[in-house]
C-alpha cells in the first residue's frame, strides 16, 4: 500500500479532524501542484473551490477530472498521484473511513 496521502503530500492535504472512527482532511491544491503516490481508505470528498485534477492510479493509468465547487463524491479505498491541470486552487474537504 502506498503512503498516507497526508504524509506523501503535506503540502496538499491536512489532518484537521481525526478519531478511531474518521479522518478529515483539508485538500488545498494551487494550480501546477502534485502530489507523490498514496493512499486513501475509502471516502466521501466534498469540494468547497472547484478546479481540474489529473488523478494517476497504480497501474499507470490516468484520467482528468473536472471538480465544481459544492461537488460530492464518494471513492472507494485507493492509490494515485494527483496533478492540478487547471488554474485554479481546488479545496476540497476528504472525510477518511477508518
Amino acid at each position: 500500500m502506498a503512503q498516507d496521502a497526508a504524509k506523501a503530500a503535506p503540502h496538499v492535504y491536512k489532518a484537521v479532524f481525526e478519531n478511531d472512527r474518521v479522518r478529515l482532511l483539508e485538500v488545498r491544491m494551487k494550480p501546477g501542484d502534485e502530489s507523490a503516490m498514496h493512499s486513501h481508505p475509502d471516502y466521501l470528498m466534498y469540494a468547497l473551490a472547484g478546479g481540474r485534477v489529473k488523478l494517476t492510479a497504480a497501474s499507470g493509468e490516468s484520467a482528468e477530472v473536472e471538480i465544481n465547487a459544492g461537488d460530492t463524491m464518494w471513492r472507494e479505498a485507493e492509490e494515485h498521484s494527483a496533478l492540478n491541470t487547471g488554474d485554479s486552487e481546488i479545496v476540497a474537504l476528504f472525510m477518511e473511513l477508518k
